[in-house]
């Protein structure tokens, strides 16, 4: 059920506990906190677990035998477990699950997360976060020979709250469909239209430049990164970076690489002192200056004269020393969250002919839904309220409501709706995770009502 990974993780944790099935060793020696985690799991009731998580008791232990038999486990995760209020807790309770096992921490096991973007896997690795990391802010501070700011910048949330409040000048937005990721679509409209200046710098336009407008609005195309006249890498998701040739832009004019842009309205605004931006319009320096500053990118230094691709230094945990303080792995408590058993909660999806918010296929051939504007309920929900597969139906959510969807009875959780994003993002209302800022794209209380006309 939408919202019911943390139950799940307990119940497979609490699972193993009552079948001995816990790496006790392993955890004496390599883990913090074990105790307090398995305490709190044992104590948990299967009534509990098994309501908020949607799974029977059953299938929990399956789950659980089939961990504890494989000789090494690899425990991988995308948006499913993050996109929630609750989502760090989800991602705590497979750690838990993995660490309980002896999962992490040797060869051909651990924990691999799948990020839905190549971009939010690159700018995390160098670094861009909203609060620089100790080893990055320490490098950078030495390397320019001046201070580094300390606090914490915005996330994109908050971000967009800033601009709610009218706290944000000008923003350059590198690619994408802000608006059309966000939740709230009718909020982030107004947020963004409250912004001085905002610049856009994209490879193809899309609606988030008509939604999105600033005061000013400037949108200034730029090469994709397979027509740049210059090399890139790209970061995979399994560790590994490689070396891009250039090639050939796609329609002829005076187009720019994106990274060029930012280098030549940095130098206007900034000058070139402490940064000598004009160097930076080279990929390769950048590449230089990436392996000098971020932990682990070393050999992206001189990768355009060996052209071999490598492994991200410090990821891969071959032996159970970890990246803390005492060597050990941290295990948190995780207790079940508080979810509203009233109303239907919404998960959104995207289809095979869709890339993030860029729709090339109305229709979703793999679960068989004819159109966007549709809305997937069980069999037992559609007979709860009294609607048939076919019917028309007004989806309503907290930031608002969508007409006239058409109703899909097909394999889905009762209580459990699924809608396409970004069109269902009209009804979510910005919740998001308390810690990691990210918004509950997989579980939003909605509600389904029969259209004015309707005949039962």
């Amino acid at each position: 059920a939408a919202g019911g990974d943390t139950a799940l993780l307990v119940g497979v944790l609490k699972a193993l506990i009552e079948s001995q099935d816990i790496k006790q060793d392993f955890l004496s020696q390599h883990t913090t906190g074990s105790q307090k985690v398995l305490a709190d799991a044992a104590a948990i009731s299967w009534g509990d677990i098994c309501q908020q998580s949607g799974v029977q008791r059953k299938d929990i232990e399956e789950m659980s035998r089939l961990i504890a038999a494989a000789q090494s486990a690899v425990f991988a995760w995308a948006m499913g477990l993050t996109h929630h209020e609750h989502g760090v807790e989800n991602v705590l309770a497979l750690s838990n699950v993995a660490l309980a096992t002896g999962n992490v921490g040797r060869e051909g096991a651990g924990m691999m997360p799948i990020r839905g973007h190549s971009n939010v896997q690159g700018v995390s690795s160098v670094g861009f976060t909203p609060c620089l990391q100790k080893a990055v802010h320490a490098t950078l501070e030495a390397k320019y020979g001046r201070a580094f700011p300390t606090a914490s910048g915005y996330d994109t949330f908050s971000m967009m709250e800033a601009a709610n409040r009218g706290k944000i000048d000008t923003l350059i937005a590198l690619g994408g469909n802000l608006w059309g990721s966000s939740p709230d679509l009718d909020w982030t409209e107004g947020a963004l239209n409250k912004i001085g200046t905002v610049v856009y710098l994209s490879t193809k336009l899309n609606p988030g430049h008509f939604h999105g407008c600033g005061k000013t609005t400037l949108i200034l195309p730029v090469l994709a990164r397979d027509e740049e006249p210059q090399a890139t890498t790209q970061e995979s998701l399994f560790n590994f970076v490689r070396l891009s040739d250039g090639g050939q832009p796609n329609v002829k004019g005076l187009m720019r690489s994106e990274s060029e842009v930012i280098c030549d309205l940095a130098e206007r605004v900034l000058t070139d002192k402490p940064v000598d931006w004009s160097a930076l319009r080279s990929h390769k320096e950048v590449r230089k200056l990436i392996a000098e500053v971020i932990p682990g990118w070393t050999d992206i230094g001189d990768i355009d004269e060996t052209r071999r691709e490598f492994v991200i230094g410090g990821r891969i945990l071959h032996s159970p020393r970890f990246p803390t303080e005492s060597g050990l792995a941290a295990m948190q408590p995780t207790p079940l969250p508080s979810l509203d058993d009233r109303s239907l909660r919404l998960i959104t999806l995207r289809s095979e002919g869709q890339f993030n918010t860029v729709v090339y296929e109305e229709s979703d051939f793999y679960r068989g839904i004819p159109h966007r504007y549709c809305v997937l309920v069980s069999q037992f929900d559609a007979a709860r309220l009294g609607i048939a597969d076919g019917q028309k139906v007004t989806v309503r959510g907290e930031a608002g409501s969508l007409d006239n969807i058409e109703v899909v009875v097909g394999d889905i959780a009762p209580g459990t709706v699924a809608m396409f994003f970004p069109e269902a993002n009209l009804l979510l209302k910005g919740r998001v995770d308390k810690r990691s800022r990210t918004p509950a794209f997989k579980s939003a209380p909605v509600s389904i009502e029969k259209q004015a006309g309707e005949i039962d």
